[in-house]
């Protein structure tokens, strides 16, 4: 049971973190009009993309670090609490859609297991034990990354996965949204994404849940993008797993190629439905098996595949 001490404690530090100060200004919100609060809380969340385009340095150089690691076989692992968890999870499930990555490539940990994504575990963020277990759950070695993630920067959850895997030697990537946080400490790339203090006192899941989904957009984006994944600004590894999808992957083809409707239904009919691999036939004019062997010696990326084509 926590001690009073323990609560004192924790309010201090919660009283220090700009993500949890009162703003005196906003005291009387509930007394205005729905329109006033709605463009008030619009215009808060227009100073978040300013707060990340700040960081941008320190998210390329995490990006092209993860993408070196997820090259010789590593994966991408994310470890948080509360909102910033689901985030986390949320941004790992949407990979295998959209690049056609196995699902173990990708991971998202909650603080408390899949129940956490629908409802509060008790305790579960206050535990870095718990983080610990949850990555040798998963058998992470020094290949992976992991991304600690935490508005405030202090989840014991987030730091415990964050010191665990560097103590292995894995990548590690501290996002938060505090200045001088711990988790910016703890991890070989500290990210933080200071945005101010919420509308709703303390309410993360706000500018600050804002703030860590567009990084977590850019880090398995631009990972993907580093990793050969798209050809220009298409996502030619998009998994085909539905009619929405089936019709996108015929309009990718067409795209990047100019092909007719007949000639992408032959492409795609010929290479099982990939999508990289009918690109490839089409404009480097080869059959299914040759696009399928110059795209594993080009490691899956399409330009060098296609420039083999051209050249041979």
């Amino acid at each position: 049971m926590t001690s009073p001490a323990d609560h004192a404690r924790l309010r201090a530090q919660l009283d220090t973190l700009t993500t949890e100060a009162f703003r005196p200004e906003l005291a009387d919100i509930d007394r205005r009009s729905t329109l006033d609060i709605a463009r008030t809380m619009n215009d808060e969340d227009a100073t978040v993309p300013a707060a990340v385009a700040r960081r941008l340095p320190e998210i390329a150089a995490a990006i092209d670090a993860t993408a070196a690691r997820m090259a010789r076989g590593g994966r991408l692992v994310y470890a948080g609490a509360g909102t910033a968890g689901r985030l986390g999870v949320l941004d790992a499930s949407e990979c295998p859609p959209t690049f056609n990555t196995d699902p173990s490539e990708v991971v998202g940990l909650i603080a408390g297991g899949p129940a956490a994504m629908v409802s509060a575990v008790e305790g579960a963020e206050d535990s870095a034990k718990l983080a610990v277990e949850d990555l040798t759950g998963i058998g992470l070695t020094e290949a992976d990354t992991v991304v600690g993630i935490s508005a405030s920067g202090r989840t014991p959850y987030a730091i415990g996965a964050v010191e665990y895997a560097r103590g292995l030697g894995a990548l590690t990537i501290g996002l938060s949204c505090n200045a001088d946080s711990a988790l910016a400490a703890a991890a070989e790339h500290g990210i933080e994404i200071v945005v101010g203090p919420e509308l709703l006192t303390g309410s993360t899941r706000l500018k600050a849940g804002t703030a860590q989904k567009l990084v977590l957009n850019m880090l398995s984006t631009l990972t993907m993008i580093r990793l050969g994944k798209t050809y220009g600004n298409l996502m030619v590894d998009v998994r085909a797993s539905n009619e929405k999808l089936r019709a996108r992957s015929r309009r990718i083809v067409a795209l990047a190629t100019g092909a007719g409707d007949p000639e992408i239904e032959t492409a795609l009919r010929r290479t099982d439905g990939e999508v990289k691999n009918a690109i490839l036939t089409l404009l480097g004019d080869v059959d299914g098996p040759t696009a399928a062997r110059l795209l594993e010696a080009a490691d899956g990326h399409l330009r060098e595949a296609l420039q083999a084509a051209m050249s041979g």
